[in-house]
């Protein structure tokens, strides 16, 4: 006999889980994900399961709403809810403490924040303009908003610091970092990466180059890459610490238009001497459109600066125009890739 289980799921019922309606109920789920980052629910419960009312009496929160919220991001793997209906978190909902390495809050605040809502509802004028959503909702790019809102820099740098802990630790591991010399890691944020390299090669020497604001608050001072690093503020359009081996550039090109992507490679390629190597760290899309989870982030990208995710013969391209061979492309077990690229 038939159950409603072994049923196609109908596409036009607006309450069936369809792929469509997935889609639709995402904005919804995100806002869910907010409340309880805002009111660090995932912290309250660090300790074990506890009931809303005891949840909502010390964070001076609405018990039944707080329960609603939590019952859907139960049924989302976040939390699971007991007999007795007491909530505790799950491995997945973890992720949300502040005390936790690899605490993904930071980003979870940066990615449901507004500048990522009101850039998104206006995708749907970008279809018919071209233009970035974030700079039509706000009237000046991406980055420079940024760099005028110190609150919403701070978040944009501990939401990337977040995001990046683990896929620097994997960046470190997959690729064999010389054992000697000096990597400058090229807008390299607070210095996550650079730091998961020279941990690794005790020898090894780095400079940490981004904005001054960033870099004032780097995750260098470590006793296992102690005396080992230096920073250094500027504007990588124009010019980047010379004399490295090594150049490091990790989640950069993405943000930029071609022509943008050009200024940032001159300028290290002015850097490098000759047969100086150059790690492009960044998601490769397949030359032949297969599905690939970077689209994901290239909407992002759509969404936010005037950057795209791009595929194998797109950076080869922008590499050989900015004076540099391509050497090969090293998978990593995250989304990004290595490009490794030689001056020439």
């Amino acid at each position: 006999m038939a159950t409603s289980s072994d049923s196609p799921i109908d596409p036009t019922d607006p309450f069936n889980p369809s792929p469509l309606n997935r889609l639709l109920f995402g904005q919804v789920y995100s806002a869910a994900v907010r409340a309880v980052a805002v009111h660090r629910i995932a912290d309250q419960l660090a300790d074990g399961p506890r009931t809303v009312e005891d949840l909502a009496a010390s964070a001076a929160l609405h018990a039944d709403s707080l329960r609603r919220v939590l019952r859907l991001l139960a049924m989302h793997g976040l939390f699971s809810q007991d007999e007795k209906g007491a909530f505790a978190l799950t491995d997945s909902g973890a992720a949300l403490r502040t005390d936790v390495p690899g605490s993904q809050h930071a980003a979870a605040m940066l990615i449901t924040h507004e500048m990522f809502s009101r850039s998104a509802a206006g995708i749907q004028d970008t279809l018919r303009t071209g233009k970035t959503p974030f700079e039509a909702a706000y009237g000046v790019p991406f980055f420079t908003h940024l760099a005028g809102s110190p609150a919403e820099g701070e978040l944009f740098d501990a939401g990337m610091a977040s995001m990046s802990g683990r896929v620097d630790e994997l960046v470190a591991e997959s690729y064999a970092f010389p054992g000697s010399g000096t990597v400058v890691d090229v807008a390299g944020g607070r210095g996550g990466l650079l730091r998961a390299v020279l941990s690794r090669e005790p020898a090894l020497t780095g400079v940490l180059f981004d904005q001054p604001n960033t870099v004032s608050d780097h995750l260098l001072d470590t006793e296992e890459v102690r005396g080992r690093w230096s920073v250094a503020g500027g504007d990588f359009f124009s010019e980047v610490p010379a004399g490295g081996d090594l150049y490091l550039l990790k989640h950069i090109l993405h943000d930029w238009n071609d022509e943008d992507c050009l200024r940032i490679l001159g300028a290290i390629r002015r850097a490098a001497a000759p047969g100086k190597r150059l790690l492009v760290v960044d998601a490769v899309l397949p030359d032949n459109g297969d599905a690939h989870p970077a689209v994901e982030l290239d909407i992002i990208m759509l969404m936010l600066v005037k950057g795209r995710e791009r595929t194998a013969t797109e950076f080869e391209n922008l590499l050989t125009r900015s004076g540099f061979k391509l050497n090969r492309i090293l998978p990593t077990p995250s989304l990004p890739s290595i490009i490794e690229a030689e001056a020439v």
